[in-house]
């Protein structure tokens, strides 16, 4: 691996911590609702799908090890009893898939690519884990599940637009720091 994806990677995970620092909105079912999403969409639409996946899985680390980078300042291993782990666990895959389906459509305009790479990686794969992990967690079908995760769909629909945008700017800017680009 190249130092110049380490220092992305790293860059990345940072902003993801970032991002927690916006006050969070936690739902009365106990997700919260938090700008941190947003990073994970980026993670893939600029640094690709194994970078981003990368950048996502060491952020994640250092919350598993107890630093408070999550909004609210929240982590430790205790978060993989909550019911916000399946969207923890999900981020990683997210990012993933948001990151490959941006690099392989090159031919589409940015923006519009970067923002359905972000709906389709950031918001559908990561409801699918999300929605697991709260049936799982809070004792309740995937269907009872499926519908308290549609209080996040305009913020997540909106972090995918935001994402579309930095993105398709940021390689009108800087071409050669979107990584999945190069």
């Amino acid at each position: 691996m190249k130092e110049r994806d380490v220092v992305f990677i790293a860059l990345f995970a940072a902003l993801i911590a970032a991002l927690g620092l916006i006050p969070k909105l936690t739902l009365a079912f106990g997700i919260p609702i938090t700008a941190q999403s947003l990073g994970v969409m980026l993670c893939g639409t600029v640094l690709g799908a194994k970078r981003g996946a990368l950048a996502v899985m060491l952020f994640l680390l250092l919350v598993f090890i107890g630093l408070p980078l999550l909004a609210g300042g929240r982590g430790g291993i205790g978060l993989l009893w909550t019911p916000s782990v399946g969207f923890l666990i999900g981020w990683p895959i997210a990012a993933y898939v948001t990151g490959l389906i941006f690099e392989r459509f090159r031919s589409a305009p940015t923006f519009l690519l970067a923002t359905l790479a972000s709906l389709i990686g950031g918001v559908l794969v990561l409801y699918v884990f999300g929605i697991v992990g709260m049936a799982w967690n809070m004792g309740k079908s995937i269907n009872e599940a499926a519908v308290l995760v549609l209080a996040f769909i305009p913020g997540d629909i909106l972090k995918a637009v935001i994402a579309g945008a930095v993105t398709a700017s940021l390689l009108t800017a800087r071409p050669q720091s979107v990584l999945s680009r190069t």
